[in-house]
């Protein structure tokens, strides 16, 4: 096998080729994938082939056999989860932090990606409103910038109760209250239990879903010991944010770290038309948000926030004589070494694409991102209200919107129906004890025609539905679809 240059020409060619094929067939292809996984998988059982083949053959033999299988995410009639699109330059970025193959944990191994990545978390910082001195890491997604910001909270409360987590662990320390509102994302629990805190205490919320500050002060007031509020930028449902300031407030009078879940509804605050729903989350100790999300660059990518870096460097920070310091004497530095920010040695340089993604865009083209996103939610909410049967159950504040069609059997029949139907993609969920349609509008590519066939899929599956029920309910025989989350909390990918 060569391992001159010339090797990777012909099969990155053929990649190229499938590529804009692939992103060619999206403004007409159905959204769903055409074969399922199980057909896939019987396809392509057979054991390993005994000898080589060639690189640009693999490729081939791969887009074949995945385009079937592909759910056109990237389409502007994707509104399933809360999933974004790419965009060109963050696209043409990733396909660089790919060839140049850096293992960007080391400052000094990889001064390049270092570099643009702390770039791209300073403009971050500016855009967010959040504090220039906080540390920015690139994490896998969402779960992960949550897990950083929660083991830096632990770490800090423990310590301020005088207990030495490093040297002790968690056995015999105070024990950690951990304060969530009932509609947080499971991710929260879910993060809670891999740090050991154990279940959160829960806080009651508004019909929106908004944490109540009143209620959060009653639960802190009723204990004592190191505590840690968490609060919520955009609830997967209502696109609803906490209220900040209050809450912050409130935690403050108790000492508490405060943490911000916002997927996809931190990037509310880069934009002078939606940043007073977050009045006061500069504020918090941490926050996480998605860039694979509301930035719309490639999948994977989660930003964590610090705003103390001496404690999250404390808790990710490795010091041992094989790895180089950013500098000679190898003291506490900054801006740190990339690997001090996020729990992983190895990793791509996944903060490329951001900096291309904001470098392409620009201030107004970030606030334009996100005034479009939230303005198609509101075109879709206003065209649905006109359809008969159809209830927009949420105020429609930020790029979330919640459908009933009446009774839940049939809101899950006109969600079937709709899927099957292909010409676009919503999700279905389960809401204020209802089963509902959720719409998350996510990418950068949705426009007016794309909204315009959206509603008219709906339209038409409220059609089928009433005309035949019966039938409509197996509507082309399609394979099981995700159309009511068990909890109110556990509905949207954050991975």
């Amino acid at each position: 096998m060569s391992a001159q240059p010339d090797a990777y020409f012909e099969a990155l060619d053929r990649a190229l080729l499938h590529a804009q094929a692939w992103l060619a067939s999206l403004p007409s292809r159905p959204v769903g994938p055409r074969v399922d996984a199980d057909t896939l998988a019987a396809l392509s059982a057979g054991p390993l082939p005994p000898a080589p083949t060639p690189a640009a053959d693999v490729i081939d033999e791969l887009a074949s056999f995945a385009e079937p299988g592909l759910m056109a995410m990237p389409s502007g009639r994707f509104f399933g989860w809360v999933i974004g699109g790419t965009l060109p330059a963050a696209l043409a970025a990733d396909w660089l932090v790919t060839a140049w193959d850096q293992n960007a944990g080391m400052r000094f191994a990889t001064p390049a990606t270092a570099v643009l990545e702390e770039t791209a978390g300073g403009w971050l910082l500016d855009l967010l409103g959040l504090p220039p001195g906080a540390d920015v890491g690139f994490t896998t997604g969402a779960t992960m910038a949550n897990f950083v910001g929660l083991t830096a909270g632990r770490q800090w409360v423990l310590e301020q109760a005088g207990w030495e987590i490093d040297r002790d662990g968690l056995t015999g320390a105070p024990r950690v209250r951990v304060f969530v509102g009932v509609e947080r994302h499971e991710v929260i629990d879910l993060t809670l239990r891999y740090l050991g805190l154990g279940a959160p205490i829960v806080v009651d919320v508004d019909a929106e879903g908004r944490l109540r500050p009143d209620a959060l002060a009653e639960l802190l007031n009723a204990g004592s010991g190191p505590a840690i509020v968490c609060l919520q930028a955009g609830n997967v449902h209502s696109g609803a944010s906490d209220p900040m300031g209050a809450a912050i407030d409130v935690a403050r009078r108790h000492g508490a770290w405060v943490h911000v879940d916002g997927a996809f509804g931190l990037w509310a605050a880069a934009s002078p038309r939606s940043r007073d729903q977050l009045t006061g989350l500069e504020r918090a100790d941490s926050w996480a948000t998605d860039a694979h999300k509301t930035l719309n660059v490639p999948y994977d990518c989660g930003v964590a926030i610090v705003s103390r870096p001496e404690v999250v460097r404390r808790v990710f920070g490795v010091h041992t004589s094989y790895l180089i310091a950013a500098d000679a004497a190898g003291e506490h530095r900054s801006p740190g070494d990339p690997f001090e920010k996020v729990p992983e040695l190895s990793r791509r340089a996944r903060g490329v694409p951001v900096w291309a993604a904001l470098r392409s865009l620009g201030r107004a083209g970030t606030i334009a991102l996100v005034d479009g996103l939230a303005a198609n939610s509101r075109a879709l909410a206003d065209g649905l209200r006109v359809i008969p049967g159809v209830e927009v159950l949420n105020e429609v504040v930020f790029t979330q919107v919640c459908v009933s069609f009446g009774s839940d059997d049939r809101t899950r029949r006109v969600t079937q129906q709709l899927i099957a139907d292909g010409s676009a993609w919503m999700s279905g969920s389960r809401w204020h004890d209802r089963d509902i349609l959720r719409i998350s509008v996510s990418n950068w590519s949705t426009d007016a025609a794309d909204v315009a066939l959206s509603l008219a899929a709906v339209a038409r599956a409220c059609a089928a539905v009433d005309v035949d029920p019966a039938r409509s309910a197996d509507a082309k025989a399609i394979p099981p679809r995700p159309t009511a989350a068990s909890t109110p909390h556990a509905t949207d990918d954050q991975d």
